[in-house]
């Protein structure tokens, strides 16, 4: 670990990495630099010493870079989160310096008038400095794999989305038209196969649409097998899918994308830092909710929102034992979309709560309506 007077470093970016870095003595003391993700190859330093006066304002390219840093004595580096971050912040901590991440959210508001590269990376040595910054744990390699299954697998099902609603919309102009459900598309292709109503041209272009069905069928299967795979073997992951509206993807989400669960202090931080909360608009003492942040990871938030919607799916036809008298009463005045979303925020404390403490859900450990607490 770097002590306060080594040097440090930070590197901003949206649309771009950001590095500060710093020296002792009269040399470069804190401060780093910039990689624009235009080029992917150019890095602006900004350092400062230890009164935070700055002392470098340069660019580097990015093998110059890495000899800059191979060479710097141990110091604290801060790199702003974005893509290739966490290689970048693995591949310094492999030369001895502490790196911190920081989330661009949180550096905007120390960006000075004017917008570019420099400015950028002093806003980053600014935020850096903050004794109440919260910085992003970072991910290893087998960590970043295993997200790599998430978003692979995210992309084929809208890729899967899009296919299908082209079918649909190919098949309607001749007449044939299927119920919803994925499970339909392959007897509406038989249907047009068989139709003397369709030409034969289109139905050459039904095949070919087909075959790329069944082809991303089967990559959504293999991935799916996988990260079915990932989670058997993670303890973690199985126990939270014991709780109700979790199973075994949104398990999985959960223990992939949550950082540290003892970096929040409470369910409802977790719940927040997911943008499930709503906005607070207060002032004067007087309290003024808006809708909720809709912060943090969006494909982790829809999957606890679709579980919640499911499980109130069976609640509201009178199936299943998760029908407490809490979310029968919700239901009865509020929507069941807004029921859905405050079903989800509870799921995401209950789930904060068992990696907290390694317990195993109980039904009756945590009522709903008890879980905000």
């Amino acid at each position: 670990m770097a002590d306060d007077s080594a040097p440090r470093f930070s590197f901003p970016a949206i649309c771009r990495k950001k590095v500060t870095a710093a020296f002792d003595g009269g040399r470069l003391t804190s401060d780093g630099g910039v990689l624009l993700l235009a080029s992917k190859h150019v890095y602006q330093l900004h350092g400062v010493d230890a009164a935070e006066q700055p002392v470098l304002r340069k660019k580097l390219r990015r093998t110059d870079m890495m000899v800059f840093f191979e060479k710097l004595p141990p110091t604290a580096i801060a790199i702003e989160a974005c893509g290739a971050s966490h290689h970048l912040a693995r591949l310094l901590t492999s030369y001895g310096h502490e790196v911190k991440l920081i989330a661009p959210q949180l550096v905007k508001p120390y960006v000075k008038r004017g917008k570019n590269d420099a400015a950028d990376a002093e806003a980053i040595c600014e935020a850096m400095s903050r004794p109440t910054m919260r910085f992003v744990p970072v991910k290893t390699a087998e960590q970043q794999a295993a997200l790599m299954l998430v978003s692979v697998r995210e992309r084929l099902i809208c890729t899967r989305t899009r296919l299908t609603n082209a079918i649909r919309g190919y098949a309607a102009e001749f007449g044939l038209i299927a119920a919803q459900g994925t499970r339909r598309i392959t007897a509406l292709l038989d249907r047009v196969a068989t139709s003397q109503d369709v030409p034969a041209l289109a139905r050459m272009l039904f095949a070919s649409q087909g075959k790329e069905y069944r082809q991303l069928q089967e990559q959504i299967d293999e991935v799916e097998a996988e990260l079915a795979k990932w989670h058997r073997a993670n303890e973690c992951s199985r126990r939270l899918a014991e709780i109700p509206g979790v199973g075994p993807i949104g398990a999985s989400l959960l223990m992939m994308k949550t950082p540290a669960p003892e970096l929040f202090a409470s369910g409802r931080q977790f719940s927040a830092w997911m943008g499930l909360t709503p906005k607070d608009h207060s002032t004067g003492g007087k309290t003024r909710s808006g809708m909720i942040t809709r912060a943090g990871d969006e494909i982790l938030r829809s999957v606890l929102v679709a579980g919640a919607t499911a499980l109130l799916r069976h609640v509201r036809v009178g199936n299943g034992k998760n029908a407490t008298p809490w979310l029968l009463e919700l239901l009865k005045r509020k929507p069941p979309k807004l029921v859905a979303v405050a079903v989800a925020n509870k799921i995401a404390r209950i789930a904060w709560k068992l990696m907290a403490t390694g317990e195993r859900y109980r039904a009756n450990m945590v009522p709903l309506r008890d879980a905000a607490v």
